[in-house]
């Protein structure tokens, strides 16, 4: 079964680490899973220097021959039905999947370019702690619906 990789940049505070770290948990028990925190750039003197720097961090963490998905604003909004299918075609092609989420000052535009899908969570603006917690509760969604777990109860 293809791995799940979530690289983040920064670490969580402890209200976020309590709530990522419960869907990572479950999570794991339905398809292998691994987090990879990247250290913030707040020393790279501006947003564009700091943004270049994290996307290296992340660049560098990603595996090899992984389906990257970068989370953006201007990426493509599922619902987590549509999720889930693609889950289980990133799946089925046998490739790890890497999730890729920035930090503060958001995700370098060469990495988005670069990468193989573009996911939004919508157009709210959100804190990058909470959009971590958000995939991570939306993956492990999506893996109860491929496993058939009564979990998700929406259409």
């Amino acid at each position: 079964m293809a791995s799940i990789h979530l690289l983040t940049v920064g670490r969580l505070r402890a209200a976020y680490r309590a709530a990522a770290d419960e869907y990572l948990k479950r999570l794991s028990r339905l398809m292998p899973v691994q987090e990879r925190e990247v250290r913030e750039a707040g020393r790279a003197g501006n947003p564009i220097a700091q943004q270049r720097e994290e996307g290296r961090r992340l660049a560098a963490g990603t595996p090899p021959g992984a389906i990257t998905v970068a989370l953006t604003r201007e990426g493509t909004a599922w619902s987590s039905l549509e999720l889930a299918r693609q889950v289980q075609r990133w799946q089925e092609g046998g490739r790890p999947m890497a999730f890729l989420i920035g930090g503060a000052t958001g995700l370098e535009p060469g990495l988005v370019r670069s990468a193989d899908v573009r996911w939004s969570l919508g157009p709210l603006t959100l804190p990058h702690e909470l959009a971590r917690v958000v995939v991570l509760e939306q993956l492990y969604r999506a893996a109860t619906i491929l496993a058939g777990q009564p979990y998700h109860k929406g259409k």
